[in-house]
């Protein structure tokens, strides 16, 4: 009896998930790890206010962790993203379309973390 499940290629649905969700933790981390700064600025544009978040200064010794966080889940992901693909199998050609949208996202995301750990470092120039 023929079962209708495919293999599982390096550009399959289920790595581009686990690759969009190291790329997720990786912008989560990259906030923790700028909250001296941007995490302020994020939950004021989202409507959170409060005398409070000037206690998020005692998350500075947690930075360190976070910053090889986020850099451990970019390499990660990107080894995911980068890699070269085996051939694909499917005859539709989704492995064509997927995998650049995922490369354009990782790459988004890796322009943007950047902005945000690099933004504490540049912040004393404003100011």
């Amino acid at each position: 009896m023929p079962t209708l499940a495919r293999p599982t290629a390096p550009g399959s649905a289920a790595t581009d998930r686990k690759a969009g969700r190291l790329i997720a933790v990786a912008v989560l981390a990259s906030l923790l790890a700028s909250t001296c700064c941007v995490l302020p600025l994020a939950l004021v544009l989202v409507g959170v206010t409060g005398a409070w978040m000037a206690n998020l200064q005692a998350l500075k010794p947690v930075t360190p962790y976070a910053i090889a966080l986020t850099a451990g889940a970019l390499a990660w992901a990107g080894w995911l993203v980068f890699r070269p693909a085996r051939a694909c199998d499917m005859a539709d050609g989704a492995c064509a379309t997927t995998r650049p949208l995922m490369r354009r996202v990782f790459i988004a995301c890796a322009l943007f973390v950047a902005l945000l750990l690099g933004f504490p470092l540049i912040a004393p120039l404003f100011y």
